[in-house]
């Protein structure tokens, strides 16, 4: 006994040196290479890290910039125009969102075949209910912990009208939007139930003689009617392009002219992004900026109101910083932080344009080159998760609902809240899509690389096989050439 125990301090004062020793180790090697940096690599690593280092210095230049301004008071219509370089960064990624959403589901699925792409798009879905559950936990917590809805209601002075949607009717609608009947209306319009008031005639009939009762009498019904709203449907473009995918994939030859198609209409849109990406820090400059000038007097808010912002704050942060990350290293065993290092070009986007969907083609782009995901994983998940998956949104409105319930039922004017929690639910969004992206991708590895090995062994049995010949002028040429013996007569 005394033996053993006189062997545990020795050990643990042998496990302490190696500790010391791999620190001293570890900053020595941290010194010298700090001591061997040359000018040239850092000048490497400037032009490597150009784009984030670009984009956080606008978002912390537009944070001052906007405050600065505030004093002076600038009319709606100064800001507007102060505000014109981001919204014209807004209206060129809206612009590749639509090409690039359809171009990447129908290749990222056409390169698949029909096992890999059922594993992979269940991985995904499971993914997106897991998050969105625990973002709405995470909301329930947080409002009922904070409580930021305790107290009067007095400071709440306007009401706003709100339209009532029956639930059944929401549900149709998200149906009947997966099936649109017309594919260029899709582009600019959704599917949207109105309602309407019909009035019913009350009669009554006596010894079959009909009377009708006095106006007082009438009931009046409210009857849904279709309609529509301007917006995207990109839940239907989205369905049609995984069908179309999926058939374009399972004709192979014949098929592999439209592949190629959208293959070189994703080429060229990321090429455009590419290019959009150099103007992306002035705009989200002057949006951020612009923004912070129109926000509310901060002062001005009430107890309650600001409460609320900080609980929306304080969730999604804790699902951003701690679940997400979390959830990436248990699944991959790799490091969190560089991953979302190579994401924050598209972070900020998103922190700057509140919008997941124009922040989509920056993401692609930050996935595929940073952090080097297979393009076939980020073609399928980003623009499914763009469409279906907002963790930030359902964190946010569980806990508004609560909140309002916490005001005793008021119907609360939520125009009035800070503009910055609404931007920090696009970044956990699109943070949300992106961690989606490398996990489904570590899970479907095997698939992958299998799905690697059948196109290698079929390119080398079919080199010379081609579906289809691609004509040139060149070749045109040749063809007009006139043989050796022509040309000797």
């Amino acid at each position: 006994m005394t033996q053993s125990n006189g062997e545990n301090p020795q050990r643990g004062r042998g496990g302490l040196h190696q500790i010391r020793a791999g620190i001293q180790s570890r900053s020595l090697l941290a010194k010298k290479r700090v001591e061997n940096i040359k000018k040239d690599q850092v000048k490497g690593f400037f032009m490597r890290n150009a784009f984030v280092i670009l984009t956080i210095a606008a978002v912390i230049i537009g944070i001052i910039l906007g405050f600065s301004l505030r004093p002076y008071k600038l009319s709606y219509r100064e800001v507007k125009y102060f505000s014109f370089p981001g919204e014209l960064l807004m209206r060129m990624l809206q612009l590749l969102v639509l090409p690039l959403l359809v171009s990447s589901l129908i290749t990222g699925i056409a390169s698949l075949d029909r096992r890999a792409s059922g594993r992979m798009g269940m991985r995904a879905v499971i993914y997106y209910t897991t998050t969105t559950v625990i973002a709405v936990f995470i909301g329930i917590v947080m409002v009922l912990i904070i409580h930021p809805g305790k107290g009067s209601k007095d400071e709440f002075t306007k009401q706003q009208q709100i339209e009532q949607i029956s639930a059944a009717d929401a549900f149709l609608d998200l149906i009947r939007n997966m099936f649109p009947p017309n594919l260029v209306e899709a582009c600019t319009k959704q599917f949207k139930t109105h309602y309407a008031k019909r009035v019913i005639h009350v009669t009554v009939t006596v010894n079959d003689t009909t009377f009708l009762q006095n106006g007082s009498q009438q009931i009046e019904e409210m009857i849904p009617v279709p309609g529509s709203v301007n917006g995207i449907n990109a839940l239907g473009l989205v369905v049609f392009s995984l069908c179309f995918g999926l058939i374009i994939g399972n004709m192979r030859e014949k098929g592999q002219p439209l592949k190629d198609f959208f293959d070189c209409l994703n080429e060229a849109i990321m090429r455009l992004v590419a290019i959009i990406m150099w103007y992306a820090p002035v705009g989200i400059l002057f949006l951020i900026a612009g923004k912070i000038m129109e926000m509310d007097d901060i002062s001005a808010m009430g107890g309650q109101l600001g409460m609320y912002t900080v609980t929306v704050i304080c969730g999604l942060l804790i699902h951003a910083i701690v679940v997400l990350p979390t959830l990436y290293f248990v699944i991959t065993r790799k490091n969190p932080l560089v991953f979302i290092g190579g994401l924050l070009q598209a972070l900020v986007t998103a922190l700057g344009t509140s919008s997941s969907s124009a922040t989509l083609p920056i993401t692609f782009k930050c996935l595929e080159e940073n952090n080097k995901v297979d393009k076939r994983v980020t073609r399928f998940v980003l623009p499914v998760g763009a469409t279906i998956n907002m963790d930030g949104t359902a964190l946010y409105e569980a806990l508004a609902a609560i909140f309002i319930a916490q005001v005793n039922d008021y119907d609360l004017n939520f125009g009035q809240i800070l503009t910055i929690s609404d931007r920090l639910r696009t970044t956990t969004n699109v943070l949300g899509d992106s961690i989606g992206a490398g996990i489904v991708e570590h899970l479907s590895r095997h698939e992958l690389r299998s799905n690697d090995l059948e196109l290698g062994n079929k390119m080398v049995e079919q080199p010379e096989k081609k579906p289809y010949h691609l004509i040139s002028q060149e070749n045109e040429y040749d063809n007009e050439r006139p043989t050796p013996d022509e040309t000797k007569m």
